[in-house]
């Protein structure tokens, strides 16, 4: 350090006290800045839910408007920091923040209107950005901008201030933790607003005491001059060193989005199950951005390797669901790992910080739309999994992936892979035995391991493993699948040939006779099977309901479709009218090759497309019965479970109607959900837990399932009401209702631990 740096290093701050209390001033400002970003996301999101429901568009149009407005504030904060002195700077960006602050509490904006017929995700843009546009935009400029300032003050760890980045990712990783379990449980949306504003105000006067200390602590200018010259490099080795940041930030935020999708959809699914990558994704940058990183770059190739041959083989699939999901997350967490390390190996002077979160940024954006948005509509299944798995293999920091003579020395690979190519289309055209699908899935998995030094060599193989991968799982199960932004339905054939079934992930939604016992095709009016059966509780419920009401059911609104089963519940002359969301749900229950409920128990039944609060609002009242079926293991659409939702379902009921809700659910505990909800709007709560009494039959898909029965009067649910397999619950008038502006999953998950 130069006598001068020197000196006003110690004239700024001297001694140690100063420069600790100078650290700890940045690093909670940092802290709370990131905190306040990663809660406002979740919060905000769930303020739309009501308005747009479960709308594909509400979740991809979130991602789209927050990614995009980290990447304006990453490019201000750039701005400020590269053409502004701090004097300049420091007041524009406390007035940026002194506007955001005007602008809050963070509401939905009333004078927006209510959505339109068509053009949704266009006002939902709209929405988004008028009502919380401006304050995330000026909280995403704080993590870069504050690590600008801070980098050239005096500190003595001021020329390398990519540490600060770990107390921002700690920030996230509070709120993401914290949200779930204590701020959702304990608060109200109004409430949680109203807190978010009280942090950003303190948050406001933090950032002017930083800009305060940093004028006040600011290096000597000759030292900045230094870094800036040091900056000055050819043209072409800057856009080299941009494209690998963009590239090594793209890789894990697209892995992010494929892992949890991969995990939800084929190993196994749980609620709050995407809390464990995202929270493994923040660890990450906070263990690898610092000098020593544990574990090594070494031993995490190792476990890379190896970690992605498992991965990609497709006997994983029946694996244990603990050792599934130890597997993939496992793997995330080291891929993560090497892609943040090599980052950080790779990080440029402070005087481009900036311009490296800036890259980063763009690239988390580009890894998210292509998973988010572009994967679903391009693959049937999660293929941007393997492809990303590839990929990583490609990032650790010993590659130069853009090398020329580096490809050169692996055209041994290149011929190897394009026989592999030859042998698995071979096999496809029945020129060669399947059974060598496994063993070339075998022997690839052990040139992964043996090749372990030779990430060009070892990216090729996995190419490989995962062609024979998708080619054994073609082989080894008959069906289709179809992907929609609700994840991908299976269809596929039983192993004795009798039921073609539609799976949503890991939940089987429907099956249908095919063949009879004697493998003649079944040509009969299809039977519901599954949770569906004349016996089970859905079909108990609507013959007592419809027995009460003189043998026949005027108008029934049904909120989920599926493989259309319920369907054959319609009698002669009743008009049954199905809720649906996903597209591709409607265009499989509709294709008679597949399914023939609809065809042949209710040619005549409407199908109104879109979330069910919106499209039930939209339907005539007087209903005698209404069915919600909209339940699966992975999550619960909340808002379809809240006070305002009960209330309107009574309005769309008749006097003497009954509500019916499928509630089966391997998780979460829901009877007593709903029971409180329902009594706040005077109703009556009856439960049947199929479980208890009856008959599981898993050759012919008879499913045991929980049904709940809810009126304004017990008489009107007729026998149900009567002594026997329905039992009435009790609503715990202690517990908080679910509402639009409250609910909490974590109470749902303790009910069931405790049942």
């Amino acid at each position: 350090m130069t006598m001068a740096a020197d000196g006003a290093r110690h004239a700024g701050l001297s001694g140690s006290s100063r420069a600790t209390a100078f650290l700890a001033l940045f690093v909670a400002t940092i802290f709370l800045s990131a905190l306040l970003l990663f809660g406002v996301q979740p919060m905000f999101t769930k303020m739309v839910l009501p308005v747009l429901g479960g709308s594909p568009s509400v979740w991809s149009v979130a991602m789209v408007v927050f990614q995009s407005l980290l990447l304006a504030g990453y490019a201000y904060a750039h701005a400020l920091a590269r053409y502004l002195p701090l004097r300049v700077a420091a007041p524009l960006h406390l007035a940026v923040m002194g506007c955001a602050l005007a602008a809050l509490p963070i509401e939905l904006a009333a004078a927006w209107g209510k959505p339109p017929a068509d053009g949704e995700a266009v006002w939902l843009l709209g929405l988004f950005l008028l009502s919380v546009g401006l304050p995330f935009f000026a909280l995403s400029a704080n993590g870069p901008l504050l690590q600008a300032w801070f980098s050239r003050s005096n500190h003595p760890h001021a020329r390398d201030p990519y540490f600060l980045y770990g107390a921002s990712n700690i920030g996230s990783f509070t709120a993401l933790i914290a949200y779930p379990l204590a701020i959702e449980p304990l608060l109200t949306l109004h409430d949680q607003s109203q807190v978010w504003m009280l942090g950003f105000a303190v948050l406001a006067g933090l950032i002017a005491i930083c800009a305060a200390a940093a004028a006040r602590n600011a290096s000597a200018p000759s030292r900045i001059a230094a870094g800036v010259a040091a900056a000055s490099a050819p043209r072409r080795e800057i856009w080299r060193q941009r494209f690998g940041w963009i590239a090594l930030s793209l890789v894990p935020s697209g892995l992010l989005v494929s892992v949890t999708a991969h995990i939800s959809t084929d190993v196994a699914a749980a609620p709050l199950l995407w809390v464990a990558p995202l929270a493994l994704f923040l660890l990450t940058f906070v263990l690898a951005f610092r000098e020593r990183m544990v574990p090594s770059q070494t031993v995490l190739a190792c476990i890379q390797v190896f970690g992605t041959a498992m991965a990609l083989l497709p006997m994983t699939a029946a694996f244990p669901l603990g050792i599934g999901l130890a597997l993939h997350l496992g793997l995330f967490f080291v891929n993560a790992m090497i892609c943040h390390g090599a980052l950080y190996t790779r990080r440029p002077d402070a005087a481009r910080l900036t311009e490296f979160y800036l890259c980063l940024s763009f690239g988390g954006m580009l890894g998210g739309i292509f998973c988010g948005l572009l994967a679903p509509r391009i693959f049937s299944t999660v293929l941007e999994y393997p492809i990303l798995l590839v990929a990583a293999l490609l990032c650790r920091p010993d590659l130069s992936i853009l090398s020329a003579a580096s490809w050169r020395e692996n055209r041994r690979s290149l011929a190897i892979l394009a026989g592999l190519i030859v042998l698995a289309l071979l096999i496809n055209l029945t020129i060669l035995p399947r059974s060598w699908l496994i063993v070339g899935a075998l022997c690839l998995m052990g040139a992964m391991i043996a090749f372990w030094r030779k990430p060009q060599n070892v990216a090729l193989l996995a190419m490989g493993l995962a062609l024979f991968s998708a080619t054994v799982s073609g082989a080894l199960t008959s069906g289709a699948s179809v992907r929609s932004f609700f994840g991908v339905h299976k269809i596929a054939t039983s192993t004795d040939g009798h039921f073609r079934t539609l799976s949503h992930g890991t939940t089987l939604h429907g099956a249908m006779r095919i063949t009879n016992e004697d493998g003649t095709p079944f040509t009969g009016r299809p039977e519901p099977v599954t949770y569906f059966t004349i016996e089970g509780g859905i079909g108990r419920a609507i013959a007592a309901v419809r027995s009460r009401q003189g043998g026949r059911l005027d108008t029934v609104a049904v909120v989920g479709l599926g493989a259309g089963s319920l369907a054959c519940h319609a009698q002669a002359g009743e008009a049954w009218t199905f809720l649906e969301i996903d597209p591709e749900v409607v265009r499989i229950a509709r294709n008679p090759a597949l399914f023939r409920f609809l065809g042949a128990c209710a040619p005549d039944a409407r199908i109104v497309l879109g979330d069910a609060r919106l499209t039930l609002a939209d339907e005539p009242g007087g209903k005698s019965l209404i069915v919600v079926d909209a339940f699966s293991s992975d999550s619960i659409p909340s808002h379809l479970m809240t006070r305002e939702a009960l209330a309107l379902y009574a309005a769309k009921l008749a006097p003497d109607g009954a509500l019916v809700v499928h509630i089966s659910n391997r998780h979460l505990e829901l009877r007593h959900i709903l029971a409180r909800a329902a009594a706040d709007k005077g109703l009556v709560t009856f439960v049947r837990d199929g479980r208890l009494m009856d008959s599981i039959d898993g050759p012919r898909f008879r499913q045991a399932s929980i049904v709940v029965a809810i009126a304004r009067d017990e008489a009107h649910l007729g026998t149900l009401a009567e002594p026997g397999e329905w039992t009435r619950v009790v609503p715990d008038m202690g517990r908080r209702p679910w509402s639009d502006d409250f609910s909490n999953v974590v109470e749902a998950m303790l009910d069931e631990m405790r049942r």
